[in-house]
């Protein structure tokens, strides 16, 4: 009788164990659903009751329903900066335009030193804010995702080879030797804009290397990325200042008098970034600096904002 008893016993506790583990395991599907659904944005409460899972699904409609909101209101702020800055662009080029032309042209008459010391000034000030109104729009195109990326395998000989040609003329101007090693390796790149945000590094390494010196390209593979490196011979970098130069409109009191307006080195990490890539800087004062930008060897899924 006892035996029986134990063998009842075990079986109801088997039972019970087996319905907890289904029941476990049709909740666990449940809420495997509900997060599915809540990733594709048709997620709605399908029960309206006092269980756990109900009071669940309440909450995470709650949640979602604020998140949205949070990122409508997000979205019109975007776009109200990019129309705001796009007007802006729109109504400064056509004054920037006759600006630079005049002070050209006044540049060519005869002036005193001193009045023609002064257009060319007046110039160079016109020059750099058409730069500026042109780098800000760019800036809040990748911000805004208006600008998009579109990576493809492509061998970096080729990119290499096109930065070389479109900055040989101002490494020759400045008797720069600009060099690149040989390389035959691939990455998952958009070569337009990798080749702006490779050219923003190669031109801050000619700006700051002084005439005479080297600039160098060189490519290195890891598992996951392919480093293109910009080593410079030019003043360096103090530490301290190395995780402040790619804040938008940083310079360092170092260059201040140089020309430039601190975006370049952002809209390199905002590239570089959009691609599932990124941007390191080592450098000792002194010593010259190496700027490396990181290119993935796969394709890259890019997070939503």
């Amino acid at each position: 009788m006892g035996k029986w008893m134990l063998i009842g016993v075990c079986a109801a506790l088997f039972l019970a164990a087996a319905a907890l583990l289904l029941r476990a395991h049709r909740l666990h599907d449940r809420l495997d659903r509900l997060i599915a659904d809540a990733i594709r944005g048709d997620f709605h409460p399908t029960q309206y009751d006092e269980s756990r899972i109900s009071r669940t699904e309440q909450k995470m409609a709650q949640f979602l329903s604020a998140s949205s909101l949070s990122r409508a209101a997000l979205d019109q702020d975007r776009a109200r900066i990019q129309s705001l800055i796009s007007d802006i662009s729109h109504q400064t080029r056509t004054p920037i335009a006759n600006i630079l032309l005049y002070t050209s042209l006044l540049c060519e008459e005869p002036l005193t030193p001193e009045a023609h010391d002064l257009a060319s000034q007046a110039a160079a000030q016109a020059e750099k804010l058409r730069f500026l109104v042109q780098s800000l729009v760019m800036a809040s195109h990748l911000e805004t995702g208006v600008v998009q990326v579109h990576p493809v395998y492509a061998p970096l000989r080729g990119l290499l080879d096109s930065l070389l040609a479109s900055f040989h003329s101002a490494a020759q101007d400045k008797n720069i030797a600009l060099t690149a090693s040989e390389t035959d390796s691939t990455a998952y790149f958009d070569p337009k804009w990798t080749a702006e945000a490779i050219g923003n590094l190669i031109d801050n390494a000619i700006k700051y290397t002084p005439a005479g010196g080297a600039v160098r390209l060189s490519v290195q593979e890891f598992s996951m990325f392919c480093a293109v490196t910009v080593a410079d011979t030019g003043p360096g970098i103090p530490e301290a200042e190395q995780a402040k130069i790619f804040a938008r409109f940083y310079r360092s009191p170092q260059v201040a008098a140089l020309p430039g307006v601190g975006i370049g080195l952002y809209l390199t990490r905002e590239i570089l970034q959009a691609q599932g890539g990124y941007v390191k800087v080592c450098s000792v004062p002194g010593q010259g600096a190496k700027f490396s930008a990181y290119l993935p060897k796969e394709p890259y899924l890019r997070k939503l904002p």
